[in-house]
């Protein structure tokens, strides 16, 4: 019954002959434990005849949840990731949220939480957009239902346009959402950055979900965001390890060993904003090797703050 519910939780409409099969049993056994869910609270909608199968909609009231132990600490660390402010509006819920799941865990699997929270640094964190949480959830239910999705898009260049896409997956990246889909009107593939879409909304239409070209979706974003045209080339020889600087920028730079202790690091940013943050993390000592104008920027900034913090 619990392998049953499992598949249930899935929410898409399984035929009573593919769930006796899975669950390797017969469906006279399969209907007494659809009825044994029911009693339980699980609104399971069946339907008879040759076609006829199962499906768990949604209830009035949330019954509880089957997770693996996999899963509970997957949801654990993704509140705790919330709670800190990735999503507009759900830090809070995320915590009461947090505190709940974390308090009906059995002592193994809450010590496993403990020990990701006690033991593991953030590298470097930029501040970025925030999202809303309710469109991220319109947009994550239509990558999963393969439903058709309209919305406001405004682009870098403050264009406005109207969208109609087929969301293949969200992506989140460096604390920005992405969303990877087929735009309809385009003809071809597309990334999207969630905090500059407006009003998501499913149309109610279905499609067929195409192969993503790499079969990577995190990839695909990773080299479309390399390719946004970028108006600095910035180079600097950091006295730091490469791998050491290389966990710290992530994707955003690459790194290249000149000895055991320093390295050069190239970036191309919009804007040197991104390289004072970066600099900041490194914590360690460097020389700019371009662009010139860089030196006066780093020279300003740093007077700046001292002025402000006197």
């Amino acid at each position: 019954m619990l392998r049953l519910l499992s598949l249930l939780q899935t929410h898409r409409y399984w035929s009573g002959s593919e769930l006796a099969g899975r669950l390797e049993v017969s469906e006279r056994t399969l209907r007494r434990d659809v009825d044994r869910l029911r009693e339980l609270g699980y609104p399971v909608d069946a339907n008879r005849g040759v076609a006829g199968g199962y499906q768990l909609r949604s209830g009035t009231a949330m019954p509880p949840l089957l997770l693996d132990d996999e899963e509970a600490v997957a949801i654990a660390v993704g509140l705790r990731t919330a709670a800190g402010g990735a999503v507009d509006g759900i830090e809070e819920t995320s915590v009461r949220a947090l505190a709940k799941v974390v308090q009906v865990m059995p002592p193994r699997l809450r010590r496993r939480v403990d020990a990701l929270r006690t033991h593991t640094v953030p590298a470097f964190t930029a501040g970025g957009p925030t999202v809303d949480a309710t469109d991220l959830t319109v947009i994550a239910q239509a990558c999963r239902d393969d439903e058709r999705l309209r919305f406001g898009y405004t682009a870098r260049d403050d264009e406005r346009t109207r969208r109609l896409v087929e969301p293949y997956r969200l992506v989140s990246m460096e604390r920005r959402w992405y969303l990877v889909a087929w735009d309809v009107e385009r003809d071809d593939w597309r990334t999207f950055r969630v905090d500059r879409m407006s009003a998501p909304k499913a149309t109610g239409a279905r499609f067929r979900k195409r192969g993503i070209p790499g079969d990577d979706a995190a990839g695909f974003v990773r080299d479309r965001i390399a390719a946004i045209p970028t108006r600095h080339r910035v180079v600097l020889d950091v006295r730091s390890p490469a791998a050491r600087v290389a966990e710290i920028v992530g994707h955003w730079g690459t790194v290249e060993a000149l000895g055991e202790e320093t390295c050069r690091l190239s970036m191309s940013v919009e804007t040197f904003e991104w390289v004072v943050l970066a600099i900041a993390a490194l914590r360690a000592g460097f020389e700019v090797v371009q662009p010139p104008e860089l030196r006066g920027y780093l020279r300003e900034t740093g007077e700046r703050l001292l002025r402000d913090s006197a």
